[in-house]
């Protein structure tokens, strides 16, 4: 898959580091909290004392085989650890214990999709080869004060459990890279194998990006490095793909070296280059046994404690409704469109806001997605508030709807109890009706009244719509509702006004 210029073809590769979620770290007792006082999350052997030994977390392994289980990975049933050495402040080791011989798990897929087409609402499905998920160990941060000219170090991150996640390049843009990570940020929170919260730095992505001519071999890549959200992800590919072309239609050279990606400019700024490939030094860890997953309690080994043991066949009984699945429940129990089961699982939160407001309801699904996704989501993004920020609670919109569906309330009406009540969250629908005086008018007799006023007032239009120009109708609905302020039912005027001008 490669998006085609005139002149260029470009391609996009990902890792993906996810934070595990788990209490403890990869192979310590220390507990993993996100604001905790610096370096008071740091064990003996976290801080690389002599004589410390590491102690693999069972719920790390089991974390990594759901999620290479949830994107159709074939678990390596034994998988080895390796030192990955390099000098780093915020690294006490001298090394990353890490999985670069033999992974956890390798060949997988990853299906995501976008709204693509003319109108950007058709979804368009593509997938993504995963090529392996390793177990491995963050590093811990530092802190750089400029003012003072100094790097303070903070290892209360060092040794949680990372999986790093590697795609191949297979993409071709900033559009599909955003995609495949928000869908995999899907699965990891469906699965609970990690928060997957980028501002917090439990999903980081890095991004290779490359462009050649067609028919050539792939261009020289370039990494860009720690992106924090799927939004930047996709202006920093797009920028570093436009910012290569136009390397090369000068007549330059395309650098092999890292970039770091500045949302506030927009733009990838150099690193550091990677011309003198660094030597990790690899070696086996020695303090590790070979890492065993077992596809059922009848093979593991006589003896050994269940709690010691991880068991694919368990692992798999486990496996939630993942995104894919949901969208597909959606679109038949509820009848709605694909594109609207796309967005009720993308956007956080709203898939359960629909289905609340569904149970309270006599409208229909397809009404309450109309509403969902036009008066809730306009005015959410509008004021770029999440759904559980919304001050309309499923209850509150089931109302309004429930007023509607009852003949108590026109659709015009309807939307303007929702303003009203978003902006004095604490009233209710019914409570907004009385006080403005919005119900329908049901007093026949009225209606026949106000119709026979329009009628006489425009015979022009009745003379129209005599001699067949029925369209001309809606004009005179139009001004009946104006005359009720929308408060008419509008099947009942039509009924009056087509017998009074047939």
């Amino acid at each position: 898959v490669t998006q085609t210029t005139t002149t260029t073809q470009s391609v996009v590769g990902l890792e993906i580091h996810a934070q595990i979620h788990s209490n403890t770290k990869l192979f310590s007792g220390s507990r993993v909290g996100f604001q905790a006082p610096p370096n008071s999350l740091v064990s003996f052997f976290d801080a690389s004392l002599p004589g410390t030994l590491p102690v693999l977390n069972r719920r790390c392994v089991e974390a990594a085989v759901m999620t290479g289980l949830a994107l159709n990975c074939t678990i390596n049933r034994k998988s080895l650890f390796d030192r990955k050495h390099y000098f780093y402040a915020d690294l006490p080791a001298g090394y990353q214990i890490t999985q670069q011989r033999l992974p956890i798990a390798v060949d997988g897929t990853l299906t995501y999709s976008h709204l693509g087409g003319r109108k950007r609402n058709e979804v368009v499905t593509k997938s993504v080869r995963i090529k392996q998920i390793q177990l491995e160990q963050d590093s811990g941060k530092s802190l750089h004060n400029d003012y003072r000219n100094q790097t303070l170090i903070d290892l209360n991150r060092a040794g949680v459990g990372l999986m790093e996640l590697v795609m191949e390049p297979d993409m071709s843009c900033g559009e599909e890279a955003a995609a495949a990570v928000r869908e995999m940020q899907l699965i990891l929170q469906a699965l609970g194998t990690c928060q997957g919260n980028m501002a917090e730095g439990q999903l980081r992505v890095d991004a290779n990006v490359s462009i050649h001519r067609p028919g050539d071999h792939w261009g020289i890549r370039t990494e860009v490095k720690n992106i924090n959200s799927a939004r930047n992800l996709a202006r920093a590919i797009d920028y570093e793909i436009q910012r290569q072309m136009f390397v090369l239609e000068s007549g330059g050279t395309v650098q092999n070296e890292t970039r770091s990606f500045d949302g506030k400019t927009g733009h990838t700024i150099p690193m550091r280059d990677k011309e003198g490939l660094q030597d990790y030094r690899f070696m086996p860890e020695p303090n590790l046994p070979p890492l065993m997953v077992y596809e059922a309690c009848s093979t593991a080994p006589p003896g050994v404690a269940p709690s010691q043991v991880v068991v694919l066949e368990e692992v798999r009984e486990r496996l939630p409704e993942l995104p894919s699945v949901r969208r597909q429940r959606l679109v038949e129990t509820y009848g709605i469109l694909p594109e609207h089961s796309f967005t009720l699982v993308n956007e956080d939160g709203l898939m359960d806001y629909f289905e609340a407001v569904v149970r309270e309801t006599k409208a229909g699904p397809r009404k309450v997605i109309g509403w969902v996704m036009n008066e809730l989501q306009g005015l959410l993004h509008q004021q770029n508030l999440s759904v559980s920020q919304s001050p309309i609670s499923p209850q509150a919109l089931a109302q309004i709807l429930n007023l509607q569906e009852n003949g108590q309330i026109s659709s015009s009406i309807a939307k303007q109890v929702f303003q009203e009540l978003w902006k004095t969250p604490g009233k209710t629908a019914q409570q907004i009706v009385k006080e403005q005086d919005l119900g329908m008018v049901n007093d026949s007799t009225e209606i026949y009244r106000i119709c026979q006023k329009v009628v006489d007032s425009h015979p022009d239009q009745v003379q129209a719509i005599r001699s067949g120009n029925k369209k001309v109708l809606n004009k005179l609905m139009g001004l009946v509702q104006k005359e009720t302020k929308g408060r008419a039912d509008p099947v009942l005027v039509r009924a009056i006004l087509e017998q009074k001008t047939s």
